[in-house]
């Protein structure tokens, strides 16, 4: 794959913002210093009250609102039942987009954008969706059944972007301006393989210059998650030695390049939805993994919230709060918590 990363600067309603700019190989933006980690958010606020989906929220002006959720593309029942459910709340309470996290077309990916794939995993699937979907790259998404090692085939999402009406993935990894939030999408796949094809490089940049109100980082691999795959840096519990396995790369970038640096890390992998009570450098941990099929929750890391229900992540944003909503497939909000500046 060519090293190759990108930004999309947008404005609500989402169209391409005048002024902004994308380099061969680097996007920059000229601006001044960012706040310290320590003053991204400054509280919050929780609630665990089952909210049936009928109950309204009332949208602020300039918010921004959208779905999270991976491990998507199977083309099961199970997904049907999760589109669904985020095209009902979209439509009663509004979205600007949805974010892919990785894992977008099962087993192997895809071996084209004429693969068939395309359209039994993603077109079928969101086919109510008139809201574009950005997406990251997952293990599932390069090849082997998940092993991930067929590095040629990400480029095949990157270029579907040109072919589909909603799909957007500008490159493998890239950054998203959208209202007061700043998305920041990774290929954890390739850094698990020891690849970082620029993403240090453009980290360090985006992270750097001056920010929107909120940092969102969106990768496929969790930092911290209870379900099967574990921890970064000892994922399935395999041994120091098994460097690609365990993540060991993987944990060294999202140390210096990502806790601290943004105010929520979002990921999935393992098909659970949780919240982590611990925080890597202050920033939050969240996993919304269920997007077709659920799996088991065996790890011990302390959770605020933690399911494996079939569902997804609803976030709301605007300059001064950040609230993030978990919801399940039938559309009733289980959990939510709010960031404040």
């Amino acid at each position: 794959m060519c090293r190759t990363h990108a930004i999309v600067c947008l404005i609500m309603p989402l169209t391409w913002a005048s002024g902004c700019s994308r380099k061969a190989g680097q996007g920059e933006m000229n601006a001044g210093p960012s706040a310290s980690s320590a003053s991204r958010k400054t509280a919050v606020a929780e609630s665990s009250v089952l909210l049936p989906p009928n109950v309204l929220l009332p949208k602020k002006p300039g918010e921004v609102r959208f779905v999270a959720m991976g491990d998507t593309g199977k083309g099961n029942e199970g997904q049907r039942m999760v589109a669904d459910a985020a095209h009902a709340f979209c439509m009663l309470h509004g979205c600007d987009f949805v974010l892919l996290l990785g894992d977008n077309i099962y087993e192997s990916g895809v071996s084209g954008v004429d693969d068939p794939l395309w359209q039994s995993r993603f077109e079928q699937p969101y086919a109510a969706f008139s809201q574009p979907f950005y997406a990251v790259l997952g293990n599932h998404d390069y090849g082997h059944a998940g092993l991930g090692d067929v590095f040629e085939r990400g480029a095949f999402q990157v270029a579907y972007s040109a072919r589909s009406s909603k799909w957007r993935m500008p490159a493998a990894h890239y950054r998203l301006h959208v209202g007061a939030i700043e998305i920041l999408g990774l290929d954890t796949n390739l850094l698990m393989w020891g690849r970082d094809d620029g993403q240090t490089e453009a980290m360090r940049s985006w992270t750097s210059a001056h920010s929107l109100p909120w940092r969102i980082v969106a990768g496929h691999h969790p930092y911290l998650s209870n379900g099967p795959h574990g921890n970064v840096g000892a994922y399935n519990g395999a041994p120091a030695s098994a460097t690609t396995v365990n993540g060991a790369s993987l944990k060294h970038f999202f140390d210096d390049e990502v806790c601290g640096r943004s105010d929520i890390y979002l990921s999935a992998h393992d098909h659970t939805r949780e919240w982590l009570e611990p925080t890597c450098k202050g920033t939050e941990l969240i996993v919304s993994g269920t997007g077709a099929s659920p799996t088991r929750l065996k790890g011990s890391n302390p959770s605020r919230f933690s399911t494996a229900e079939l569902g997804f992540v609803y976030l709301m944003g605007t300059s001064t709060e950040l609230r993030a909503q978990m919801v399940n497939a039938r559309g009733e909000v289980e959990y939510a918590r709010t960031l404040k500046k």
